[in-house]
């Protein structure tokens, strides 16, 4: 999009927040329509509903990157494997429950990357032999790679974009620079594959550093949908004890998010602090005409329905 609605941080600043919110929610209600999606991914359970999109961590609990905000924390949630075969048998056995699709996740080295070259023939096999979809969170990647993945039949990729070089030495331990951030997205823009960016409000302990920067970049790929997500203190790392952006600033991202990628469905996702928090960035993501809310809370179902909103319930990662 050429005719971005604001062209430095000063003049989105100056902007009321309410009017922007009421702005962003207009034009996504005339494109878009209406609607909330709200998704159940994973396999969390929300008002008795089991989500059926589960995801896999390609390297069990390792990680040798181990990124302040994580440190291989989140890997704990995951299904982990650990080579070809230890996948195979768990795919079949997570068809089996019903599930619809997988997420296929893990670890990275200390260059950023994912082993996809180790598991590329086997997610061919699952999609020959499966009626899974297929997610990917990709790490970097190179052409090659991204287009061996389409050639496997993945079906979309989610890719966590950063817009700081800082926050990517110094949060990430990532010492390319955002080059490497523009290069995966140059592979993966080379593919037919459903294109996913995530963008990871207050990465740098908190404070949003590179978060504009970020926007301004993805806006530049034609993207299947965008997915917002908010930092979470999480317990044994460096970051248990930040605070995240003030609700305000993530009110502000949204609307302008949403104003400078207009056709894009755009998600807040699952990762997010819980509480009054939560709560609170739920309904500002409502009135900023957010599309898609993984796990929402009441609040945000309340709202809705005050905007009178359709509202659609799906089991599945938000991106699907």
């Amino acid at each position: 999009m050429t005719d971005r609605p604001f062209q430095n941080r000063d003049e989105i600043e100056s902007q009321d927040l309410q009017e922007l919110l009421s702005q962003a929610r207009r034009i996504s209600w005339d494109i878009h329509g209406k609607k909330l999606h709200c998704y159940i991914p994973g396999q969390m359970v929300y008002m008795g509903t089991r989500g059926r999109y589960p995801v896999i961590s390609l390297t069990g609990r390792a990680c040798s990157l181990k990124c302040d905000h994580c440190v291989g924390k989140i890997l704990e949630g995951m299904i982990p494997v650990h080579d070809v075969e230890d996948l195979m048998k768990k795919i079949r056995v997570l068809e089996d429950q019903g599930n619809v699709g997988v997420l296929l996740s893990g670890g990275s080295d200390l260059m950023g990357r994912l082993p996809w070259d180790r598991f590329i023939e086997a997610i061919a096999r699952i999609k020959k032999e499966s009626k899974l979809r297929i997610s990917i969170h990709t790490g970097l990647i190179d052409t090659q790679t991204a287009l061996a993945l389409e050639e496997a039949g993945v079906d979309e990729a989610l890719v966590d974009v950063i817009g700081s070089s800082d926050t990517m030495q110094n949060v990430c331990h990532l010492n390319q620079g955002l080059t490497a951030i523009e290069d995966t997205l140059n592979a993966l823009a080379a593919t037919n594959l459903r294109l996913i960016p995530h963008i990871l409000l207050g990465l740098h302990y908190g404070k949003i550093r590179g978060e504009w920067v970020a926007l301004e970049t993805v806006s530049r790929y034609p993207l299947s949908s965008l997915v917002v997500v908010v930092i979470r203190p999480l317990r044994g790392t460096p970051m248990a004890r930040i605070k995240p952006p003030p609700k305000e600033e993530i009110g502000r991202f949204l609307a302008v998010a949403r104003l400078v990628i207009p056709q894009t469905p755009m998600s807040l996702g699952c990762a997010r602090p819980f509480g009054v928090y939560r709560r609170e960035i739920d309904a500002l993501a409502v009135e900023a005409g957010i599309n898609r809310v993984a796990i929402p809370s009441e609040v945000a179902i309340k709202k809705a329905r005050e905007m009178k909103l359709s509202i659609e319930f799906h089991s599945t990662c938000c991106s699907f």
